[in-house]
C-alpha cells in the first residue's frame, strides 16, 4: 500500500511575503512548497533601508547576535531593490523557517536540521527549474539558515 505524501502550500503570510521578489526566487519557492519534506514559511521578502537598519542594529546598537553585515545604505541586503544594481522594486532574497507542531519554529531544538531538510529539496528544485540560487546555511559568516538567495550574475 502507498502512503500519501502530504502537499504542503504556501499561507497567506508566505503569499504576501513574496509580494516584490524577484519572480524567477518565487517560483522556485511556490514550487518547492508543493513536494517539500517539511512544511515552511515564507517570513521575510522585499525589506526597506528601514526595515534592513533596524536589523542591521541588532548586536550593535540593540540586543540579540549580529545577524548581517548589510547595513541597508552603503552596503544593501539583497533583500532590498537595487542590491543587483537594478531599480527595478525587486528584492532577490527570502527568509523562511520550518512550520511544525502547529507554528512557525524559529528557535525549536530541531530548527536547523529542519531547515537543511528544507534547503537540499529548494536547491535541488532551483536546479531543476534552472535558476541558480544561493543558501545561507552554506556561509560560514555569516551563517544564515533560514536565508536564500538569487546568485547574482558576475
Amino acid at each position: 500500500m502507498k502512503t500519501k505524501k502530504i502537499q504542503y502550500k504556501l499561507g497567506e503570510r508566505s503569499l504576501k511575503n513574496l509580494q516584490g521578489v524577484h519572480p524567477d526566487l518565487v517560483k522556485v519557492m511556490k514550487t518547492a512548497i508543493t513536494n517539500s519534506p517539511v512544511d515552511f514559511t515564507i517570513t521575510n521578502g522585499l525589506r526597506t533601508i528601514a526595515e534592513q537598519q533596524a536589523i542591521y542594529a541588532k548586536g550593535r546598537t540593540k540586543p540579540g547576535p549580529i545577524v548581517t553585515y548589510a547595513d541597508g545604505v552603503k552596503h544593501l541586503s539583497n533583500h532590498q531593490d537595487e542590491a543587483d544594481g537594478k531599480k527595478d522594486g525587486l528584492g532577490s532574497a527570502v527568509d523562511l523557517y520550518p512550520f511544525f507542531l502547529g507554528q512557525v519554529q524559529v528557535n525549536h531544538k530541531d530548527t536547523i536540521a529542519r531547515l537543511k531538510e528544507i534547503a537540499a529539496h529548494i536547491k535541488k528544485t532551483a536546479q531543476e527549474l534552472g535558476i541558480a540560487i544561493e543558501w545561507g546555511g552554506d556561509w560560514v559568516k555569516p551563517y544564515d539558515p533560514p536565508h536564500f538567495q538569487l546568485k547574482r550574475k558576475k
